[in-house]
């Protein structure tokens, strides 16, 4: 697996990415490198899994309805599982549970990635470290971002 910092998206629109839960929590909570970094990269995708985290997350209606008009907005889409991102996961499952600590949820975002052929942008890049064939670019929310993305 390469892990990359997100000077590999230099090229706006060049390379797809899905995005981890983590890095959309770090931009609703107001982090300036999220919010450059994003908007500088759409549109982008997201995993079923993280739609329904970040549903998880929400403390009322309304806040599910402006996080349905942002991503409306950036015109962002949902990736959805399929038969063989589901076979993935639970393979990925299977492999990494004991020896690594792979959750369900990083399983599945995971597979998704790799059966899009699409990166995936996390700031818990140690979560997805034992997973084979899959293209990380690490987001540190203390780093900027804006020299990399002109």
């Amino acid at each position: 697996m390469k892990c990359m910092t997100m000077f590999a998206l230099s090229v706006k629109g060049a390379i797809m990415i899905i995005v981890d839960t983590d890095v959309l929590i770090w931009y609703l909570r107001g982090n300036q490198h999220a919010k450059e970094l994003l908007e500088s990269h759409l549109p982008f995708e997201i995993s079923a899994v993280t739609w329904a985290e970040l549903l998880q997350g929400v403390r009322n209606k309304n806040e599910i309805k402006k996080l349905k008009a942002l991503f409306k907005e950036w015109n962002v889409g949902i990736l959805h599982i399929d038969e063989n991102i589901s076979v993935r996961a639970l393979l990925l499952v299977t492999d990494f549970t004991l020896s690594n600590s792979l959750r369900l949820a990083d399983a599945l975002i995971a597979a998704t990635a790799i059966e899009h052929q699409y990166r995936l942008l996390t700031a818990n890049d140690k979560h997805y470290r034992c997973v084979p064939m899959l293209d990380v670019d690490t987001f540190r929310p203390n780093q900027d971002y804006q020299e990399s993305l002109s």
